[in-house]
């Protein structure tokens, strides 16, 4: 098969780590695959320059931006168009919610046999605003007429989609977020590591690891972090991430008084991410919008309990009371009396720790992501031609 993998940017991030996996899995299995995105600047980082690229073609096109522009976007449709009729794919693979659309609608138009999209999360929800929703709801219902599969990393984001009347019940599949397990279920603390990050002996660490970035989780996060220092002056908090808010956030933890019980790491490689989170007894997890956070099924494999809002397809794997803690959405005294309750008992956090791995280490391995993927393209395509 011939596969074009389509994404906004590959900066460092779970949707492109996902995709990136998918093509590799497409190669590895003797398929041919492109990765078409956009410009990938920033302090997101390039996912490119972080991850070995094991043999497909990578084509970036200025016109494919983030941002809203119809006459931009007007050209890119063109101009993508045009390079599928070209190419001649068989499927074109579309992630994220702008290229989902452009994607979709130049991969019917352009004839391709298969036109497939992953949701890793929807551009709209509670927390957006009403002009928001209303422009991305009706933009994905046009789109789901035009490509005939559409993956979920979860449940709850199909669940979403059909209460908006997006798709038909028949397109949907839920497909994992696979990654690299391997090395997560073998990290071990690294105490040199922990020293180069400046966590003093003998303190509980939290970590968290998201872009710095609105929505991100962060506007909670340093609230809560804030509360249970005050309670348990012994713990300390590593956040791994860059991004635009950076100087905001290190001003805001010196301005809450706990700069001496923060670390930023800054961009991690995603093959070292398991190194740090190694060093954590617990994980926390605030965003207001993710599809189903990577972060938490890293954690997890490494036997680490999280702390997370019971948002999107969050409550698929943080298991309220066996995996974690599910809090209320901006209850920072709840958020802070679950992170104290498992810093503060060692058996109890284990237990959800062991359940964690148990949980996360079967579903999310990216091999079974990527033949799961490969296998519906082929049975697609071969019922097609029928």
């Amino acid at each position: 098969m011939k596969v074009c993998h389509f994404i906004t940017r590959l900066i460092v991030g779970g949707a492109q780590e996902n995709t990136f996996l998918s093509a590799r899995g497409l190669v590895e299995a003797g398929h041919e695959c492109v990765m078409l995105s956009g410009p990938s600047e920033g302090r997101e980082g390039q996912l490119l320059s972080k991850m070995k690229n094991p043999g497909f073609e990578v084509v970036e096109n200025p016109l494919f931006v983030r941002e809203i522009s119809p006459f931009v976007d007007y050209k890119a449709i063109r101009s993508l168009v045009g390079f599928l009729k070209k190419r001649k794919f068989d499927v074109i693979h579309t992630h994220s919610s702008k290229a989902g659309i452009l994607g979709r609608i130049a991969g019917r138009e352009a004839g391709v046999p298969m036109v497939a999209h992953t949701i890793h999360g929807l551009a709209f929800g509670p927390y957006e605003s009403a002009l928001k929703n209303f422009i991305y709801i009706h933009a994905e219902r046009f789109a789901a007429k035009r490509c005939d599969r559409i993956y979920s990393v979860a449940q709850a984001m199909i669940d979403q989609c059909l209460a908006q009347k997006i798709g038909r019940p028949e397109q949907f599949k839920v497909v994992y977020s696979g990654m690299e397990l391997d090395r997560f279920l073998e990290a071990r603390p690294d105490e040199k590591l922990r020293a180069e990050l400046n966590i003093p002996a003998g303190r509980k660490v939290v970590g968290a690891v998201a872009r710095l970035f609105p929505r991100k989780g962060y506007e909670d996060f340093f609230p809560v972090a804030a509360e249970v220092v005050g309670k348990r002056p012994d713990t300390h908090f590593l956040i791994l991430g860059d991004g635009p808010r950076r100087t905001d956030y290190e001003n805001w933890v010196k301005s809450l008084g706990i700069e001496d019980h923060v670390s930023f790491a800054g961009l991690v490689p995603p093959d070292e991410v398991a190194r740090y989170i190694a060093l954590t007894d617990a994980v926390a997890h605030f965003s207001l919008k993710e599809g189903l956070p990577r972060v938490a099924v890293q954690a997890l494999a490494e036997e680490k309990p999280v702390v997370a809002y019971p948002l999107d397809g969050t409550p698929e794997v943080v298991i309220d009371g066996r995996t974690g803690f599910l809090t209320p959405p901006g209850d920072h005294a709840a958020a802070a009396g679950a992170l104290i309750r498992i810093l503060s008992d060692d058996h109890e956090a284990r237990r959800m720790g062991q359940a964690g791995r148990a949980l996360v280490k079967d579903k999310f391995p990216w091999q079974k992501m990527s033949d799961t993927l490969i296998r519906d393209y082929e049975e697609f395509l071969s019922r097609k031609k029928k």
